[in-house]
């Protein structure tokens, strides 16, 4: 299910005169999604080492040390930096541009890595910054930029799920993030809150304010299964909400590797008993 953020148009189009290059996009697929960016001659789309999937042949790729925005000026300190805040957040020391130089319109699509949703969002429509999870860019018009993002409070960077440290994507084109599972936004009136598991808490905008609350009683946190700390968002702004982190899904298939053991089925009634005539 895509955005409501999202336009009608099957292929989304929208000007910005600052920063950011003009694109036009599609989101492709269900479960594992893929977008393919539409570009005019001169213009570039900025994305993730790992996620190209294709491209037309006039599309060049160029590897730049990193972010988009830092290659365009700043000089050597200003791409140290933008390389810098990339690696804090937990993406590569590069990012790879893909500019087309030839005729008409030309196309490249990259792809999540994990299952899930992509989510594109136009950042000057939320007033130039996003806040969220680490390892989430994906890709995005030539001229976003990531920054860090530091929680303020103590308790909230120990156990928020995320940690201290955030992505903060920053400019006034469309950016492009991968969210794990189904996604839900949610617009929240002045004073309204909503309490999240930390780890499900995808993106949000900066007007939202963010902090942990107790998850129930001294029962609910040792037998509940939920953890310690619920995340609560305090509006006015705008929320993301995963249905499937990736630290979720990976504990799952961890867990169900380390109980199969060999070729035993997950729900099979002879236990260890089976394992041992498998030999294991």
């Amino acid at each position: 299910m895509r955005s409501s953020s999202m336009p009608t148009s099957p292929w989304s189009h929208q000007r910005n005169a600052n920063i950011a290059d003009d694109i036009d996009f599609e989101i492709k697929g269900e479960d594992l999604q893929f977008v393919e960016i539409e570009l005019d001659p001169g213009e570039s789309a900025v994305a993730e080492a790992g996620a190209f999937v294709w491209k037309d042949a006039t599309v060049q790729m160029t590897t730049v040390f990193g972010d988009g925005a830092a290659d365009q000026g700043g000089g050597f300190m200003g791409k140290l930096l933008g390389a810098g805040k990339r690696l804090i957040t937990g993406e590569s020391l590069f990012t790879t541009v893909f500019t087309h130089h030839g005729t008409g319109k030309a196309r490249v699509a990259f792809a999540s890595p994990t299952p899930g949703t992509i989510l594109p969002l136009n950042l000057g429509q939320l007033g130039g910054t996003l806040i969220c999870q680490k390892d989430s860019f994906l890709a995005a018009a030539r001229g976003v930029s990531i920054g860090l993002h530091f929680q303020k409070r103590m308790m909230t960077g120990l156990f928020g799920g995320e940690g201290f440290i955030m992505q903060r994507l920053e400019g006034d084109g469309w950016v492009f993030v991968q969210m794990g599972g189904t996604l839900v936004e949610r617009t929240l009136a002045p004073g309204e809150e909503l309490h999240i598991d930390t780890g499900c808490l995808a993106a949000y905008t900066p007007d939202v304010d963010f902090d942990l609350v107790m998850a129930g009683g001294v029962k609910s946190v040792l037998f509940g299964g939920e953890g310690l700390f619920f995340a609560r968002v305090r509006g006015p702004g705008k929320v993301w909400i995963q249905s499937l982190p990736f630290a979720r899904l990976a504990g799952r298939m961890l867990q169900a590797a380390n109980h199969q053991g060999g070729n035993q089925g997950e729900g099979s009634v002879l236990g260890g008993f089976g394992r041992m005539i498998d030999g294991n």
